[in-house]
């Protein structure tokens, strides 16, 4: 079985958050998103992992590596133009063979990871002639028009699959994890591109469905978050900084105060501040005269001086100086808020890279 993350093509800029730079490289609790899928595949013991790169390619590359950090083995796939999920299997063809495949969407979060998904694949292969032909990870959603959907027959199969209906015919979302035989090869040179333009993956499952290959399903019953959306990803980050062990590599002077599950990487300095779990403070950072936190994940290089933050994500080398509050805020690498007079009593920002903010 070979693994494949998809980490370019549509979708792989966020704006304005980044011009450039992959989305998937955003970090989590200061490990970027990207890296926790590949973390899920080793987990499920897959070892030979295909990444689909687009125009972001060079810093997925530079990122990831040969994967080995992870104890798997890493081949890039470019895909020149975003034409779909669907089109990244066709992209994928010679890597993927003859072989299963285990499909993951690289900005998605998965509270349990893959390991589900594989070992049912292992069951349905037991059972000979009669196993589907793809299974997908599905979960309850409260807006099923943003997904791609899933209909269950009486049996428990998939029996429809459409992408962001207007009337959607039951809550199951399609999570972005997927699990193919060989048999999707044949699909997606089957079907033709969508409205949009586009390979869809939803109707390469509807294709399988039509041609009497069997597509089931398991309910995924933790959280799962798809992370291009700041909301989203600040509900990842906050997931995923109540789950840190607590320590201290840095140094932490007495007039400060540690709270909670804190993290304070090697380097990182904490100077006459309250510091309040969960939290993470990376490498090198500096926090003078501040309140961080809950719930802030705080980059390499991050200088914070007399500001009180919360509910944030701090990439590396930001410089906050006398924000009064910052909440609920994704600051790209670089950008330097500072307080120029007054300032309102909170503050909300989406913040692109290299960028400087004065508040009034």
């Amino acid at each position: 079985m070979k693994g494949l993350i998809l980490a370019g093509g549509r979708g792989t800029r966020l704006r304005p958050l980044t011009h450039t730079r992959a989305k998937q490289l955003v970090p989590v609790a200061n490990t970027p998103i990207l890296f926790y899928g590949l973390a899920h595949m080793a987990e499920a013991g897959i070892t030979d992992v295909g990444v689909i790169i687009g125009e972001t390619g060079a810093e997925v590359r530079a990122a990831v590596g040969d994967g080995s950090r992870w104890g798997i083995d890493v081949t890039y796939l470019p895909q020149d133009e975003p034409l779909g999920l669907a089109h990244c299997i066709q992209v994928a063809g010679p890597f993927l063979g003859a072989d299963d495949v285990v499909m993951y969407l690289g900005d998605n979060m998965l509270q349990h990871g893959l390991r589900g998904l594989v070992d049912a694949a292992a069951a349905d292969r037991h059972r000979g002639t009669d196993a589907p032909a793809a299974r997908v990870l599905l979960s309850r959603v409260a807006d099923p028009r943003r997904f791609g959907v899933a209909e269950l027959g009486p049996g428990g199969q998939v029996v429809r699959v459409v992408e962001k209906p207007e009337h959607p015919a039951s809550d199951l979302a399609l999570t972005g994890a997927y699990l193919f035989t060989p048999a999707i090869h044949d699909a997606v040179a089957a079907i033709v591109p969508s409205p949009r333009g586009e390979l869809e993956i939803a109707d390469a499952l509807q294709w399988l469905i039509d041609q009497g290959h069997g597509v089931a399903h398991e309910l995924f019953t933790g959280w799962w978050l798809d992370t291009g959306k700041k909301d989203s990803l600040l509900e990842a980050n906050r997931r995923v900084l109540g789950t840190l062990d607590p320590r201290t590599d840095g140094s932490v002077d007495g007039s400060s105060s540690i709270e909670g599950r804190v993290v304070i990487e090697a380097g990182a300095e904490v100077i006459n501040s309250v510091v309040r779990g969960p939290a993470i403070i990376g490498p090198g950072a500096k926090v003078v005269d501040s309140r961080v936190g809950p719930h802030v994940a705080v980059g390499p290089g991050v200088l914070i001086e007399a500001t009180t933050v919360e509910d944030t994500v701090l990439l590396d080398r930001v410089h906050l100086r006398g924000v009064p509050r910052l909440v609920e805020s994704l600051v790209g690498r670089d950008a330097e808020v500072v307080r120029t007079g007054r300032a309102p009593g909170s503050t909300r920002l989406m913040v692109s890279d290299d960028s400087s903010v004065e508040l009034p």
